[in-house]
């Protein structure tokens, strides 16, 4: 079975310009055309689309998604260099999950203070600090009063 560039791309959740913009970028020189002239995607081709878009999803960048795909194309004795490229790319990965959840940690402590009985005491509290500190260094108050 074949897939029109509209079918593809619903499959896969990129809009029509986006899987435009890929063939440009040269990420999918995998895809044949048809008699017609227009791009038919097989479920192959939608498995490895579903990989680009996992990959851009997760950060990685378009020269290196086309490395990637370039490997795919060359075929198994490339796979050393893919499992370089994605291991290289899920360190960065897991190091982004990091951030965010030292950040989400952050965001939670805010709500537990805004959903706390003595969210205004807090807030209160931690304005004042902030304006004694401004006062203490000779700075503008920029609170509103």
């Amino acid at each position: 079975m074949t897939y029109s560039i509209k079918d593809a791309a619903a499959q896969v959740g990129l809009s029509v310009y986006t899987m435009r913009f890929y063939d440009k970028a040269g990420l999918l020189p995998f895809v044949a055309r048809g008699a017609s002239g227009y791009r038919e995607f097989t479920d192959a081709d939608i498995n490895i689309l579903k990989t680009i878009v996992c990959l851009k999803n997760t950060g990685m960048k378009i020269d290196d998604i086309r490395q990637y795909v370039d490997c795919i194309m060359r075929g198994t004795a490339s796979i050393p260099e893919r499992k370089a490229l994605l291991r290289k790319h899920r360190a960065e990965v897991v190091a982004q999950q990091e951030k965010i959840a030292a950040n989400l940690k952050e965001v939670d402590y805010k709500l537990g203070i805004y959903e706390s009985a003595d969210a205004a005491a807090i807030v209160t509290a931690e304005l004042a600090e902030a304006r004694r500190e401004k006062v203490a260094n000779e700075l503008a108050d920029p609170f509103e009063a």
